[in-house]
């Protein structure tokens, strides 16, 4: 039992240096995202978006709208990191956002449709019941669940800006807007797990002009699914502000913006 024990301890101790050393590695790869751009010749990166890619992307975008910046903000230097490494910082933060929005939009159907049959925590007590509303419902939720689902969200924003551990650059360095890295460098030091993209490997083969046009499909499905979700919270909150959605919009009193709870504030009470 005693040899046992002493295998058991030195597994555990392995398994504790290797998570230890993928996280100071995404902490260190992650730092030199910010650090200033080197003049030399080796380090010159050919960014994936200049102002010129922006005028091409919005007209095969939206042929009607075409090329829509009223704030400049394709010609701002953030953090001083030159245009090009802006234009790859708005651009990354577009498609996460857009992401997010389709995932909330979905979410928000299925919740107000849907419910759980499965337990949701492990003391048993159901997931809430459809007639709240997914605001209410995530009210409901115990904080504990809302904890991990925000650990996870920030982990993988973690692994995003790390660049997967350092497995391609950041996306103000030359990575392509939008591409999230693998989880490759993490099935070597940890655990298997699937990634988020292809986890299968089904579109390897895909075309690059087929690839270009789901691009520019995933932008505008994303700009719809902001305002789509929007106007679900605004419908929900403010009665009669989305007549589109009158008389399907369930009232919610509380704070939408709360991230825990109707009456949650980080400023005290």
């Amino acid at each position: 039992k005693r040899h046992n024990l002493l295998i058991h301890n030195n597994v555990k101790c392995q398994s504790k240096m290797k998570c230890s050393a993928v996280i100071l590695s995404l902490l260190v790869s992650g730092a030199s995202a910010f650090a200033p751009a080197s003049n030399s010749a080796e380090s010159k990166i050919v960014m994936a978006d200049s102002k010129s890619d922006l005028t091409a992307l919005a007209d095969a975008a939206n042929p009607v709208v075409k090329y829509y910046d009223p704030l400049s903000l394709a010609d701002a230097d953030f953090w001083g990191q030159g245009t090009d490494a802006t234009i790859g910082f708005l651009r990354h933060a577009e498609i996460k956002h857009s992401r997010v929005a389709m995932a909330a939009f979905v979410g928000y159907c299925v919740q107000s449709n849907y419910h759980f049959p499965w337990a949701q925590t492990l003391a048993g007590a159901p997931h809430p019941a459809v007639a709240l509303g997914p605001e209410a419902q995530w009210d409901a939720t115990p904080a504990n669940a809302k904890w991990q689902i925000l650990t996870v969200i920030g982990l993988l924003e973690i692994w995003d800006e790390c660049g997967g551990g350092g497995s391609m650059p950041h996306y103000m360095r030359g990575r392509q807007p939008g591409k999230y890295p693998t989880f490759e460098n993490f099935r070597n030091e940890v655990h298997f797990v699937l990634d988020l993209y292809d986890p299968f490997g089904l579109f390897k083969n895909m075309k690059d002009e087929q690839k270009e046009r789901r691009l520019v499909m995933e932008i505008n499905n994303g700009r719809l699914a902001m305002l789509g979700i929007f106007g679900f919270l605004s419908a929900d909150k403010v009665e009669g502000s989305v007549p589109l959605l009158k008389g399907i919009a369930k009232q919610y009193d509380g704070d939408i913006m709360a991230p825990f709870s109707a009456d949650f504030t980080l400023f005290g009470s």
